[in-house]
């Protein structure tokens, strides 16, 4: 008798034990991942951040400056926070790949900040929703990954979404937002490059990434240079500190929940972008941005999907 009551209760080593360890390895699993999107959508709000204060720097100061900040600031942070170990982690076993890797961060941050100085953040969001569908588009060509029927037609669906933003031809939409495109392309470079780098610590990467553009930069900063107002010191300051925070948030995020679960949420950026434009420099997207944005997202869950559901099929037929 007292044996059923152990079993039923689950206080005996019986069946019970092995679903309670499966049922607690599920929640646990549960559990990071809602802790991975949260750090997820936090790093895409300071990202956002980090561009309002790039924007409303870019009206008075040369964009090379406001880069310089950017990378500056993050450098000072992270030899701050790695302060000690800064003589092992700056020794990287692919030095070359990850100065090239360096070089389209910086890139990218420099054409996004150009571009956000005449075009909306919401406008400039849009396009850069392109990124996922870009990387994906890469590594089948540089990675050799399949690129089978589901990612063309997302890859078509995505380019299609941009055309519709661009509206090329009619003389809507200002050509700086070619420069918010490009950045679509050196981002994706950049994100094809961490993949390949595997043989570095996540903390040698975000040092590194951050003494390229801090190096870079300030090979550029000395033809750009104006005064700085006292005033705008804490503004130069907070595009440093939030893209800083923000990449450590990102690591965190990728760190606890599968890249899988966090990529649909990478749309969260045209939410917060529009927001923040509306808020801070009331701006909103119209409506060919907008519908435009919705394709190109569209696209990249509709890829995101199809993968997800190629991935588990294996599994299911075992």
């Amino acid at each position: 008798m007292s044996d059923l009551r152990d079993t039923a209760t689950g206080q005996a080593g019986g069946p019970e034990t092995a679903p309670s360890s499966v049922r607690l390895a599920a929640e646990a699993k549960a559990k990071a991942t809602a802790q991975g999107i949260g750090l997820f959508l936090l790093a895409l709000m300071l990202f956002g951040l980090m561009d309002v204060a790039a924007k409303k720097l870019a009206q008075d100061y040369p964009p090379a400056m406001v880069v310089w900040a950017r990378f500056a600031v993050n450098l000072a942070l992270v030899t701050l926070l790695f302060r000690g170990k800064l003589a092992t982690l700056v020794r990287s076993q692919q030095p070359g790949l990850q100065f090239l890797r360096g070089c389209f961060q910086m890139g990218t941050v420099a054409l996004f900040f150009i571009a956000i100085r005449y075009i909306g953040l919401a406008d400039a969001a849009a396009l850069g929703a392109l990124s996922p569908v870009l990387i994906t588009l890469g590594a089948a060509l540089f990675l050799g990954e399949k690129l089978g029927a589901g990612r063309i037609i997302g890859i078509v669906a995505a380019f299609t979404g941009a055309l519709i933003v661009l509206r090329p031809g009619a003389g809507v939409m200002h050509p700086a937002a070619i420069l918010a495109l490009l950045a679509c392309f050196t981002y994706a470079g950049g994100a094809l490059l961490t993949r390949v780098v595997r043989f570095d610590s996540t903390a040698t990467s975000v040092l590194w990434s951050a003494m390229v553009g801090t190096g870079l930069s300030s090979l550029a900063l000395p033809f750009f240079w104006q005064e700085v107002a006292p005033i705008d010191l804490p503004l130069f300051l907070a595009v440093g500190a939030l893209g800083a925070v923000g990449q450590a948030a990102l690591i965190v995020a990728f760190r606890k929940a599968e890249a899988g679960s966090i990529a649909p949420f990478g749309y969260s950026d045209l939410i917060f972008s529009g927001l923040w434009g509306w808020a801070f420099f009331a701006q909103l997207p119209d409506f060919y941005t907008v519908i435009g944005a919705l394709v190109i997202a569209a696209a990249g869950v509709y890829v995101w999907s199809r993968e997800r559901a190629e991935a588990r099929a294996p599994a299911s037929n075992e």
